[in-house]
């Protein structure tokens, strides 16, 4: 990065945590650096889940620019893009287009010549230029940036002449180990860099030893699960040993998603890693027994497996802020969060028949959505085609009055109860980057 400049944007983007720093986030900042001297964009290709997004976020924290990061769909129109592209260039922001591909080819190829315009008015130092019949202020500082999934369904081959206006870098497989090693130091952990590897072990051998299933995910983001559970585990119990925070956190994260047949195999791997330590992880008796109270009074056999999953759930709601339930038709799955929300609600001191409420009951509100009664654009918004203006879908407005409520109860869950496609799941996507909610996606095989 040595031969390459770029002003400081002075923008405080608040205080947040930053990116580990690997070979391959050194490797993307200077090609997307280098980009920017050539005033190109930069596209960061690779799987999900290897830090695309997060490290041009990072580079643009680094710089203290804003970056607005847009998730793409196939409803995109060269006129919407037309008017983010204005906004962008005039306020001197990055943006990084999340899925870039997919867009319609057709849109892309349009798409491409606002761009040039754009980067040709950069490279002239222009103050004003002409954009789409208007003219419009630029500031040098505007940036775009792209990523992309290669050879997934449903994803466009870039054109050719918008390809020649970005820079590529491929990211593939993250430094796990060391991500996890400075990420445990970060929380406290003194044998970080053993526990790490064997947080990565972990995932190698449930991979190569476990059923392979739609739902199941060895990946970054299931490393970064394990992380935070680890951090929260060290602070509520800082005088247990490490290697037994680690060995529970791994086992809250993983064990609720796995099938039945493949708990035994994942068991015997943490045995072999963590010889001697012990798996169970002390359980909270009183939401226990509320759990079964629940479970009664709504009609239910409180059985051991259905009370293990409904805490299993608890424990999933707490560590992420979107949970889908997966499962066959009767398999429960309704009745679970049904009976978490109520024993929540109801959470009481019970010992020897004295149910008297005490002050650890959390008010849970519950908006329920079939996504099946519902178009796209009724649940998720859409662009006015006169107007162009968006319109909030359902969902939309839901987060707005679950956020601007007066006097919000402890949990707000929006819950998609019914059979859910895969479309569905990556539109969400969009809306739970941008609004940290708990939603529930109840359906059969994703």
């Amino acid at each position: 990065m040595v031969m390459t400049s770029i002003e400081y944007a002075h923008e405080y983007l608040g205080n947040t945590s930053r990116l580990v720093v690997t070979p391959l986030t050194d490797k993307c900042y200077m090609t997307l650096m280098t980009a920017m001297e050539l005033n190109l964009g930069g596209a960061p290709e690779g799987p999900a889940g290897t830090g695309k997004t997060e490290t041009t976020k990072d580079l643009a924290k680094a710089v203290a620019v804003h970056c607005l990061v847009f998730n793409c769909a196939e409803g995109l129109d060269v006129l919407s893009m037309a008017k983010f592209f204005k906004g962008l260039a005039s306020a001197g922001s990055w943006s990084c287009f999340d899925e870039f591909n997919r867009i319609d080819v057709e849109v892309l190829s349009v798409i491409a010549q606002q761009i040039l315009e754009i980067q040709t008015a950069k490279s002239q130092r222009k103050e004003k230029f002409l954009f789409e019949e208007t003219w419009i202020t630029l500031r040098q500082r505007c940036n775009l940036f792209i990523t992309m999934n290669p050879g997934y369904a449903g994803r466009a081959e870039l054109p050719d002449n918008l390809k020649a206006l970005f820079r590529p870098v491929a990211m593939m497989i993250p430094d796990y180990a060391m991500i996890g090693e400075i990420s445990l130091y970060s929380f406290g952990f003194l044998e970080s860099r053993v526990l790490a590897e064997k947080i990565v072990a972990t995932f190698r051998l449930c991979s190569e030893q476990l059923s392979s299933q739609a739902h199941y995910d060895y990946g970054m983001r299931a490393v970064k699960a394990v992380l935070n559970a680890a951090k929260v585990l060290k602070q509520e119990q800082p005088t247990t040993t490490e290697s037994e925070l680690i060995l529970r956190s791994i086992a809250s994260v993983n064990l609720p998603k796995f099938l039945a047949q493949d708990i035994p195999l994942f068991y015997a791997v943490l045995q072999g890693l963590f010889p001697g330590a012990n798996i169970k992880s002390p359980q909270d008796q009183k939401l226990n027994k509320s759990v079964c109270r629940a479970a009664r009074k709504m009609g239910l056999q409180d059985t051991a497996r259905f009370v293990e999953k409904v805490l299993q759930f608890h424990d999933t709601v707490k560590g992420r802020h979107g949970v889908m339930l997966v499962g066959p038709p009767a398999a429960a799955k309704t009745a679970t969060y049904k009976v978490l929300a109520q024993a929540l609600s109801s959470k009481s001191s019970e010992v020897n028949g004295d149910k008297d409420m005490d002050d650890e009951a959390e008010t849970v509100e519950t908006f329920l959505i079939n996504p099946r009664s519902l178009t796209m654009s009724e649940l998720y918004g859409s662009f006015d085609q006169i107007s162009h203006e968006f319109s909030d879908g359902v969902l939309g407005r839901l987060f707005r009055d679950c956020a601007t409520a007066s006097t919000p109860p402890a949990h707000q869950w929006i819950i998609f109860d019914g059979p859910v496609e895969a479309d569905w799941i990556e539109n969400l996507n969009t809306v739970l980057d941008d609004n940290k909610k708990l939603c529930l996606l109840n359906g059969e095989v994703i």
